[in-house]
């Protein structure tokens, strides 16, 4: 009967956000490993792993913004079409107007900062939904992008393309090809840069004022008033983090595809969102960790992979398998939490 007791006492010890972080950290180590068991092929090379992180660098910092605004009890689904805006006018500025780096970049803040500021205004102040706020955003964005230009097109400026062509290389990690040549392993710029938003996140939701607002918020308004917190003032601010960073992952997608087109990060929005829930973060708010994020935008994209390894190329598979993965972690979501209450009763 002591060990039960005891049992429970760790179990509920264990707070919801870590106890999340947890089960995905687990799940995705046993799918990848699950990967290269049974498919092996490119899953061996460490690579494959590096080629995740290039591909969803953009996606990993759009979906943090997103776990904050959703910890706070909201949600964002503008990002993606803030991603194609802040890429068109990145794109023309550059080859058409003669731009460079620096001012394209602080093209790209400024873009995420104004809708974050519009949006944040109107969700926190005016108390709007922000479904609807956000949706609103989302189709101004997406007429804009067309607005910049409508033809898609790649960038020649010179300089841009040294940067987009840079390359980290892993020391170590590299591979021999059939020829006998050594490979080394790299990662994009872009991959720097997610990584380190994921770390400065990480701290502000766990060490700060700032950071447990959000949480606190989230998880009940009311009872949040009567700690003393500024509940619109949090609120504002998640929508102008999650929109900011918006604009630096458009930058850096841009960085990846070097092109400006309407059609850039279509669906991006509720890739963000799913690999938000995958990662622990609830819908109904206080309940989330930005390391679970990086783990379930990777956790998505390696499921995206073993469907596309496995000769399933047919856009359907992938968006039948991830509906069935978002499921999956939902309910293991509802049953987790719902055997915690009980250890607590």
């Amino acid at each position: 009967m002591n060990q039960e007791n005891k049992k429970q006492s760790i179990f509920t010890k264990v707070s919801d956000t870590n106890l999340l972080l947890v089960i995905t950290i687990v799940i995705f180590f046993v799918m990848y490993i699950g990967a290269i068991l049974f498919q092996g092929g490119a899953f061996t090379k460490p690579q494959m792993f590096f080629n995740i992180l290039n591909a969803n660098a953009a996606l990993i910092i759009t979906s943090c913004g997103m776990s904050i605004v959703m910890i706070s009890g909201g949600i964002d689904i503008s990002v993606g079409g803030v991603v194609a805006l802040v890429s068109m006018c990145c794109a023309v500025h550059l080859d058409m107007h003669g731009g460079n780096i620096f001012t394209s970049m602080l093209i790209a803040l400024g873009i995420g900062l104004a809708f974050g500021l519009v949006q944040g205004f109107l969700v926190a102040y005016l108390d709007i939904q922000p479904f609807i706020v956000s949706l609103a955003g989302m189709f101004f964005a997406r007429g804009m992008t067309t607005i910049v230009n409508t033809k898609p097109f790649n960038v020649e400026n010179a300089a841009f393309k040294a940067l987009m062509e840079t390359r980290i290389y892993i020391p170590g990690m590299g591979t021999v090809n059939k020829k006998g040549i050594y490979v080394p392993a790299y990662v994009e710029p872009g991959v720097l840069v997610a990584l380190a938003l994921v770390i400065v996140l990480f701290i502000v939701l766990r060490w700060t004022k700032t950071g447990r607002s959000f949480y606190a918020v989230g998880g009940n308004r009311q009872s949040a008033l009567m700690l003393g917190i500024n509940v619109k003032r949090t609120r504002f601010i998640s929508h102008v983090i999650c929109s900011s960073l918006a604009g630096i992952a458009g930058y850096v997608y841009f960085l990846h595809v070097g092109s400006g087109s309407a059609s850039h990060a279509l669906g991006m929005e509720m890739n963000a969102i799913a690999s938000s829930i995958i990662g622990g973060t609830m819908l109904s708010g206080g309940v989330g960790n930005i390391a679970g994020t990086l783990f379930g935008v990777l956790s998505l994209s390696t499921i995206q992979n073993i469907v596309s390894n496995a000769g399933l190329d047919q856009a359907w598979w992938t968006g039948i398998t991830i509906a069935a993965m978002l499921c999956l972690f939902l309910v293991i979501q509802s049953v987790v939490m719902a055997q915690k209450k009980r250890a607590l009763k």
